[in-house]
Formats: C-alpha cells, structure tokens, sequence
C-alpha cells in the first residue's frame, strides 16, 4: 500500500497532540517483549511465552469484547508456557491495544502515517477534540473488528485503526491537496489526497476475508469509516459551529 511521507499543506500551530502520540507509541513499545531492547523478558522460551502473555493481557480479544468476559489462554499456549497468572478487564484492553505493535515495522508504518497525517487533522480539530476523536477512531476500529469476528480469539493490537480514522478525516478537510507518497516498491509520488486514501480503502476492503493475513483489515476499514462520517458530521453543523469552531480549540 502506498505510504504518506510528507504533507504539502503546512500546520499553522506545532502539533503536540500528535508528537506526544507518537512519542507515547514508541516508549510503550521500547517496554514491551515485543522489542528487543526489552531484555528484561528473557530470551529463548521465555521471552515467547512472555510475549503470547503480553499480548493476550493487553491486546483487545475479540470475544472478550463481545462478551465482557476475559477468556483463558489458548491450550497450547498453556502446555508450553502454564497457565495464565493475570486478570483483565476486557473493555480497557481496547484501549491498551492501540498503544501496542508486534514489530518495529508495524510500529513505523502506523506511526509514519500518523505523523504525516495528523499534524493537519490537529490543526484543524485543535488538540484536545484531536485526542478525543483518535482514541474514538481507535475504539470504533477494534469494536468493528471484534464484531466482524465475535468468536475470535487472537488479541488485536497496533495503532493503525486510529490512524484509519485520522485518514478518513484529513480526507473531508482537505480533499483537494496533495501528499507525498512511497509508492511500492520504490516510486515516491505526489498524489492526490484521493487517490491515496481510496487506494487505501479499496486495499482493506479486496483483503477481506484473506485467512493467509494476521493484518486486522476490518478495523482499518471501520476506523476510516469512523473519520469519515465524523469530520462530515463536524461540516454539517454548519461553519459556525463545524469545522471552523473544531479549529479554536
């Protein structure tokens, strides 16, 4: 999928919001086993049993959402590491999850994004409605996804269902600009902001239903839904108490 490298419409205030995001991203995931700096986990068995454990406490499990019951680690996972030593509250993992990412490549692609992307929504939103709206663009996304699938049980995380939800609103706003894009493999485009998030979309929306991905293709598409439907709401109000009262705060 192509990926936003630089934004050609410049923010008109520094976008802490979104520096704090990304900065909060990669702290977490410098203290997770899923980083190797993390070598307080172990090595070996250990640190893959405490990694299945890790993301299985804090990841958003599907059914653990649609039922409100924290469910026990799979068998195997049992047989080769024990049985789990943790209690959850289901509905905050939803929150947790956003904030964890299985490799640094994963991490880089939703942050890079973020970056890019959510220095103009928080221009426009102002930072805290910005906040806000990210963590509920996160929510929606893992909902949707638990829903897609309520009898799954392999734990969700990354933050790209928020960045979705960014995405979806940076398209309302600013639907005829311009952004830089890394075009795979190794093609760097200046797109229109269109032609980026409808590739974008399209993308999740083909994948759908591939078994051979661990990619959470529901939760990107209802993140991005989430955006849209809020930064078109935000117009509707009119420009006295829409898009324009979103820009004060």
């Amino acid at each position: 999928m192509t990926l936003p490298l630089y934004d050609s419409q410049p923010a008109r205030r520094v976008p802490w919001v979104t520096y704090l995001l990304v900065a909060a991203n990669v702290v977490i995931f410098l203290i997770t086993p899923m980083a190797n700096f993390a070598s307080w986990y172990g090595e070996g068995r250990e640190r893959v049993c405490n990694t299945v454990e890790f993301t299985h406490e804090y990841g958003a499990i599907p059914k653990e959402l649609t039922t409100g019951e924290q469910q026990p680690l799979p068998d195997e996972v049992i047989y080769r590491c024990g049985p789990d030593g943790f209690e959850k509250t289901p509905w905050m993992s939803a929150f947790s999850s956003m904030f964890l990412h299985g490799s640094p490549l994963h991490l880089l692609g939703n942050l890079v994004a973020l970056f890019v992307i959510g220095s103009g929504v928080e221009d426009r939103l102002g930072r805290l409605r910005f906040l806000l709206a990210y963590l509920f663009f996160g929510l929606a996304a893992v909902y949707g996804q638990a829903y897609s699938a309520p009898d799954a049980t392999t734990p969700v995380v990354g933050a790209s269902g928020a960045v979705a939800g960014v995405m979806g609103v940076y398209l309302i706003l600013n639907p005829r600009g311009r952004i830089v894009s890394l075009v795979p493999p190794f093609i760097v485009a200046r797109l229109p902001v269109w032609v980026v998030m409808a590739y974008f979309f399209i993308l999740q929306w083909l994948s759908l239903g591939n078994s051979e991905s661990n990619v959470a293709y529901e939760a990107h598409i209802a993140g991005f839904v989430a955006g849209l439907l809020f930064a078109l709401a935000a117009r509707r109000a009119g420009p006295g108490r829409g898009i324009a009262a979103l820009s004060r705060g």
